[in-house]
């Protein structure tokens, strides 16, 4: 079996994604902080490396590579802009609900140009009222002949004003039986963006509001069939979202190790360098530790996926333990910088800042630890990993 972080095709993935991460992305990062809005040009860039369509199928114009190899791309832009990184997750997940969902046509539509990076995808699920609560959402698809006309309101978009491609999961029913999704195209009438609203973190990417207003949507624009979308936003956010939030952690969790260690070198006192500090040995330890643990956990749940085995309680595990890992070692390399980590001409107030967003989204770490109770207990509701390789999907 390819060892997880030394099998020859992965080694080459990073080598080319670290390459371009520092030239491309790392000169563009002050930019990004300094305007606090959406960077189209950087995003545009990595799409069009074919990045985004690392788990499309090679017959659809994709790289075919895998989970294991978008944790490569997602971690390594991550080391250099939390924001890049974020952003070419959301894409890699709006991307899922067509390939493991979307019938030949649709395939065929916009698979290709996902790959080629000319059309950014994205996925809206989470509405004001609901939040996390898939089946308290009240945007709502009606039926009318050959189309479906969509009101309602998503928020937390990944790449809201980036996007070209929306897959929108809206009530066309009652109950969990009740949900649908659909593509809407960014410049479909009667779809439009709120206003872009500063955040705490990830300067350059966007995730924020989309509104529909009568938005007329042909029915050859629903994902499956009427029902399937709890199934859509469900298996995108336990296969996909957990995944990609664990290696947007892994990729701020290196950074922030790496940081913190040119800057006990560098850094004197007492007469020495910060790093033969007993008490500073001990924390750069604990980092290290962690950072081991995390991308441990990170690429055997994603190897498992790629396997097509039952990894749904791996991939929760992988989630909670990269980000709750991620946020320590945030906070211990702040307490080591002391004063010196409160400006902005280091990056690790930055760190700290960008591993916060990654908390909520595809589950709290409560929600983790609460469906990994129920692996304990036995009383688990079924497997999505398993249920989907097993499809064929």
């Amino acid at each position: 079996m390819d060892s997880y972080f030394t099998a020859p095709r992965h080694t080459r993935l990073r080598a080319e994604v670290r390459d371009f991460a520092d030239r491309e992305v790392r000169p563009r990062v002050p930019e990004m902080e300094a305007s606090r809005t959406v960077c189209q040009e950087v995003s545009r860039r990595i799409a069009r490396r074919g990045w985004i369509g690392v788990t499309v199928p090679r017959a659809y114009g994709g790289m075919g590579a895998g989970h294991l190899a978008k944790t490569v791309i997602i971690e390594e832009l991550s080391r250099q802009s939390g924001a890049m990184g974020a952003m070419a997750q959301a894409s890699q997940l709006g991307a899922a609900k067509i390939v493991h969902f979307g019938d030949e046509t649709q395939k065929k539509d916009w698979l290709p140009a996902i790959a080629a990076g000319d059309c950014l995808p994205t996925i809206a699920v989470t509405e004001p009222g609901s939040g996390g609560h898939v089946l308290g959402m009240t945007s709502t698809a009606e039926r009318r002949g050959d189309h479906y006309l969509l009101n309602g309101r998503k928020v937390y978009v990944g790449n809201s004003h980036v996007g070209d491609l929306h897959g929108v999961v809206a009530r066309t029913g009652p109950g969990s039986r009740g949900l649908s999704a659909f593509l809407v195209e960014a410049d479909r009438p009667g779809c439009g963006l709120a206003e872009q609203r500063p955040t705490m973190g990830l300067h350059g990417f966007s995730f924020g509001e989309l509104v529909f207003d009568n938005c007329r949507i042909p029915a050859a624009n629903r994902i499956g069939e009427e029902g399937d979308g709890l199934a859509v936003a469900y298996s995108s956010s336990v296969l996909y979202g957990r995944a990609n939030l664990t290696a947007v952690s892994l990729g701020l969790h290196q950074a922030i190790l790496d940081e913190t260690v040119a800057f006990c070198t560098q850094r004197e006192r007492y007469g020495a360098p910060l790093s033969e500090l007993g008490t500073v040995k001990l924390k750069l330890g604990q980092m290290q530790s962690r950072l081991m643990t995390a991308r441990l956990a990170a690429y055997h749940a994603v190897h498992l996926l790629d396997q097509g085995a039952a990894c749904d309680a791996e991939l929760m595990n992988a989630k909670l333990v990269n980000v709750e890992y991620t946020l320590d070692s945030a906070r211990t390399a702040m307490e080591i910088h002391a004063a010196c980590g409160l400006f902005t001409d280091r990056p690790v107030e930055r760190f700290l800042r960008d591993a916060h967003h990654l908390f909520a989204p595809a589950g709290t770490s409560d929600i983790q630890l609460l469906r990994l109770a129920e692996t304990a207990l036995g009383t688990a509701k079924g497997s999505w990993s398993h249920r989907l390789a097993a499809s064929g999907h």
